[in-house]
């Protein structure tokens, strides 16, 4: 498995909680067990992580919306952005750019025909954010 497919499970599964709202550690160690050590290890501390940090990231993808109102954002956008903005802002192993080419690729892959370029612009902001401090 290479850390894009992990990333994608990870998307997956981070989509299960945004619609059911509570953890699932069952499917967590059923999508997990079929990875390599490096990809588990990936994909178990960014869930933690992401759910760890939740307020933060939601807050983030909030103030950079520009406009478009948080509880407005697709599902499937909401899973995707909780991914990347996760990995710019708390992990420093993937390059912020990885990380945004990933998420619009599967918004590309997942969403709809304006989820590419809205993920792709809120992930610069966050982005350029994070750089200016």
């Amino acid at each position: 498995m290479s850390r894009a497919t992990a990333r994608e499970s990870l998307f997956k599964i981070i989509y299960e909680y945004t619609v059911r709202e509570e953890r699932d550690d069952f499917t967590l160690s059923l999508i997990s067990s079929g990875m390599n050590d490096d990809d588990r290890e990936y994909f178990t501390s960014s869930y933690n992580g992401i759910l760890e940090h939740k307020a933060e990231i939601f807050s983030r993808i909030s103030s950079n919306s520009h406009g478009f109102a948080f509880d407005r954002i697709y599902k499937v956008d909401l899973a995707i952005l909780m991914v990347a903005v996760y990995e710019i802002m708390y992990r420093d192993d993937i390059p912020d750019s990885v990380s945004a080419n990933e998420a619009t690729e599967l918004a590309g892959k997942y969403s709809t025909d304006k989820s590419y370029s809205f993920v792709n612009g809120l992930l610069a902001s966050v982005i350029k954010e994070k750089n200016n401090g």
